[in-house]
């Protein structure tokens, strides 16, 4: 040990002494060799403990280990790498068989294709990726027929010069908005009110009026479209209500700049009753003609699952008159109630307001509630009609065999020919 020592005190003299004289750094380094010497002293020292072995031995054990973990993490990759292999293979053989298999799978769905329980549950995921990529192939197909089409309509126009020589004014979706919104500014000064009743929100769930303000949007964009259309009142409507939240949805930053009066009074503080006419399925009198002095209203609501009668039981209460579309007297009706969506009666006034004809007007009912329009009286038809449903359920074939037995044959014949 006094052997090493005095090496290292001489080399130390020898080589860096004279280096550290020349730059004032003497004192520095016989700190530092005297520092070497001392921690050479104490290793040897303590590689005589015993403990330091039992500390080697536990290096040697987290060694080995974390050998052993490298050794397995390097022999698990390759086993899912085999496995996903032969479930390609195995998909490949499927799609050899005939089975609904998808050309092209990633990775984590060949995963999730391994971790099916069952060979069952795999054929039903394999056959779900197959539809998904029929259903995306089918789609890209349409949409390059439809830019084909689209490119062969924009050749065509740029050959001929037709739109050149046309003497009709192209006129932009903007321009039009701007003589819509006119049209409609001008229904708040001089047109006819019609008012939607919207205190109907507690006799129905979220959805039925989430469904109501569909309707009503889509009657006020018909509205907004027509040459002469209604001034739109919304009354009973309140700030805080549903109503109020789908329309926000719907209309977005355009709900303030909305044409229309919206408020929370009464229709019957605003106008006078006498003028005042609620329009109802369940209403006993029949609306013959289109008044224009009247101001009909409509109950904000979906009839569906609503009880019948609730705004003729409110048009009473409040002292008005009701009226109800004649569809008996112009409509051969098959089936359904007589109850029709929002959109379709503003169709319906609009019309009639245009053209009084109560035949165009009633073309906006949808056709799947009725057979046709009525061409003969109305009881004639209401007997035969009545008749023929009655032989049809089977109920009542003893009146209907002596209402047959009475009429002339002529007219049996027809019968039986209809039915």
């Amino acid at each position: 040990m006094q052997c090493a020592n005095m090496l290292l005190r001489k080399i130390v003299r020898s080589s860096v002494l004279p280096f550290a004289a020349q730059h004032g750094m003497k004192k520095d380094l016989f700190l530092l060799s005297r520092t070497l010497s001392l921690s050479l002293c104490l290793k040897q020292d303590k590689a005589c403990e015993p403990s330091e072995k039992l500390d080697l031995d536990e290096w040697k054990k987290v060694m080995k280990s974390g050998v052993q973990e490298e050794v397995s993490e390097t022999v698990s990759e390759p086993k899912e790498l085999s496995s996903l292999a032969a479930a390609r293979e195995t998909l490949e053989m499927w799609r050899l068989a005939g089975r609904a298999v998808p050309e092209n799978i990633s990775e984590e769905e060949l995963k999730t294709f391994m971790e099916c329980p069952s060979k069952s549950a795999k054929k039903k995921y394999l056959k779900y990726l197959h539809l998904k990529e029929l259903h995306k192939k089918s789609h890209k197909r349409k949409m390059d027929e439809k830019r084909e089409r689209r490119l062969e309509a924009q050749d065509q126009a740029s050959n001929t010069d037709e739109t050149k020589k046309s003497s009709f004014v192209y006129l932009s979706s903007r321009t039009m908005d701007k003589v819509y919104h006119w049209r409609a500014a001008q229904s708040m000064i001089f047109g006819q009110p019609l008012v939607f009743d919207m205190s109907y929100e507690k006799e129905m769930s979220v959805r039925e009026v989430t469904n109501t303000v569909k309707q009503i949007v889509l009657g006020e964009s018909c509205n907004r479209r027509t040459v002469d259309p209604f001034h739109i009142h919304f009354c009973n409507f309140k700030d805080d209500s549903l109503y109020h939240k789908e329309f926000v949805k719907h209309y977005r930053e355009a709900w303030d700049k909305l044409l229309i009066t919206v408020t929370d009074q009464c229709y019957t503080e605003i106008f006078p009753k006498d003028k005042l006419v609620y329009l109802t399925a369940d209403s006993p009198k029949v609306m013959k003609k289109f008044d224009h002095d009247k101001i009909y209203i409509v109950g904000s609501m979906v009839d569906k699952s609503i009880k019948t009668g609730l705004s003729l039981a409110r048009a009473k209460r409040l002292g008005l008159e009701t009226a109800a579309l004649p569809l008996e007297k112009y409509l051969l009706w098959s089936t359904g109630a007589k109850n029709l969506t929002l959109d379709q009666m503003m169709h319906i006034l609009l019309t009639l307001k245009d053209t009084a004809d109560w035949k165009k007007a009633l073309e906006f009912v949808p056709k799947r509630k009725y057979c046709g329009f009525v061409n003969k009286p109305v009881k004639e038809l209401k007997k035969t009609l009545d008749l023929i449903n009655t032989l049809k359920t089977g109920k009542g074939m003893g009146r209907s065999r002596k209402a047959i037995c009475q009429k002339p044959p002529q007219e049996v014949y027809t019968k039986a020919k209809v039915e």
